[in-house]
């Protein structure tokens, strides 16, 4: 079983924010996958289903973004997912919108939702697919940033981004953090 979380927020309010991104594509994973996120448990929005042919369970915490943990790690425990078959889709303002990257393991970078995932886990060894939501203008507020909603020239271009995403994600989950990384680490995502 491999546990699939999109990081976000709940609520309308954030719905279309650039914290919500996880949620966006997790969600995008779900419908192609014909998995329906209507089961609640693990503080959160659930479905389990198949995925390139491996059991998953998708998962959006409806804890807010700080507390994320609170609805990951029950789901770990109680679905006996290994830390190596974790994968977390989250906001990066580290990356410019449109850039993904894949990781394995490390810190949270300040991210309060990955902060809250490793306080509740005690470990950081999951894998995450880490999206660019691009960073403020020189001393501009992160946090107002992140709960900001894209621009005009970010939302024309959100659909493909989520669905490259997506690609992304189900390569990650057939071929491992490797292959996934060799396609869509440090690649111009947007105009391919």
């Amino acid at each position: 079983m491999k546990l699939i979380v999109g990081l976000g927020n709940p609520g309308i309010e954030y719905a279309e924010t650039r914290h919500n991104i996880g949620f966006m594509v997790a969600s995008c994973l779900a419908d192609r996958a014909g998995i329906a996120l209507k089961r609640k448990g693990y503080q959160g929005l659930y479905g389990v289903g198949r995925i390139v042919g491996e059991e998953v369970t998708i998962l959006l915490p409806q804890t807010f973004m700080n507390r994320s943990g609170a609805s990951v790690a029950p789901a770990c425990q109680s679905l006996g997912v290994e830390l190596g078959d974790l994968i977390v889709v989250h906001d990066e303002i580290d990356l410019a919108f449109g850039s993904l990257r894949v990781k394995a393991g490390g810190g949270h970078g300040g991210h309060n939702g990955l902060r809250s995932i490793g306080a509740d886990l005690g470990e950081t060894g999951y894998k995450r697919l880490r999206m660019g939501v691009g960073r403020p203008p020189a001393g501009g507020d992160v946090s107002a940033h992140v709960l900001s909603r894209f621009n005009a020239a970010e939302r024309a271009l959100l659909g493909k981004y989520v669905e490259t995403a997506t690609e992304a994600l189900e390569d990650l989950v057939r071929n491992g953090a490797q292959d996934a990384m060799s396609r869509y680490n440090n690649r111009d995502l947007l105009t391919k």
